[in-house]
């Protein structure tokens, strides 16, 4: 509904577009669904008003608003963690669908590897709703995020493979996608048949 309203007005530029943009980011941390969308319809607003209006109006709002909903993360975390997980699909999902002369904006590289950072650290990892998200957003972007710094990359993967082996509270299943997600990136983030078949048998047994 927000993208028939901005893109079918006669007169684009009477759409407040901050509201709208605030529409979005509100949504995105209660609905983890519309979070993993979220950056498809800001891509095509982006475009929208570049195109009727030559404008940024928009994109500069969602940034300032998600640098905001960043500086916060923590105690976003401590109050909920459905939107904090909810957070970190969002802003994946952002540095996903917008980029600069089709490249991701580097503005976006080092929170979202912070939001990683966080999803690793051995309290998360407990969590299997946190892991779920952390090995998501990875399948997602990691090889983007991987081509724009390598060595972050690297420390996050040492991090995993740390609490896959060290760490003795893991749940089965949070074991379980840290395994598929080691596998994945060694694979060239991409996993053989047959790992698909074994790991996603044992995900819906």
């Amino acid at each position: 509904m927000l993208l028939f309203l901005f893109l079918s007005p006669s007169d684009p530029g009477s759409v407040d577009l901050e509201k709208v943009s605030n529409v979005i980011v509100d949504q995105s941390l209660k609905d983890q669904i519309f979070s993993r969308e979220a950056g498809r319809i800001c891509f095509t607003i982006v475009q929208a008003e570049a195109k009727q209006t030559n404008g940024n109006v928009f994109r500069r709002n969602l940034l300032n608003r998600l640098q905001q909903e960043f500086k916060a993360r923590e105690e976003t975390r401590k109050r909920s963690t459905h939107e904090w997980v909810c957070l970190v699909s969002f802003i994946c999902n952002i540095f996903d669908y917008l980029k600069v002369n089709n490249m991701p904006m580097m503005a976006l590289v080092h929170p979202v590897y912070d939001c990683l950072f966080r999803l690793a650290q051995s309290d998360a990892l407990k969590n299997e709703e946190e892991v779920d998200c952390l090995v998501l957003q990875l399948h997602g972007i990691g090889d983007q995020l991987e081509k724009m710094n390598l060595q972050l990359m690297d420390e996050l993967f040492n991090l995993l493979r740390d609490g896959f082996l060290l760490q003795e509270d893991l749940s089965s299943m949070g074991r379980l996608l840290l395994l598929e997600i080691l596998e994945f990136r060694a694979g060239g983030w991409t996993l053989s048949e047959t790992a698909q078949k074994y790991y996603y048998s044992e995900v819906t047994d």
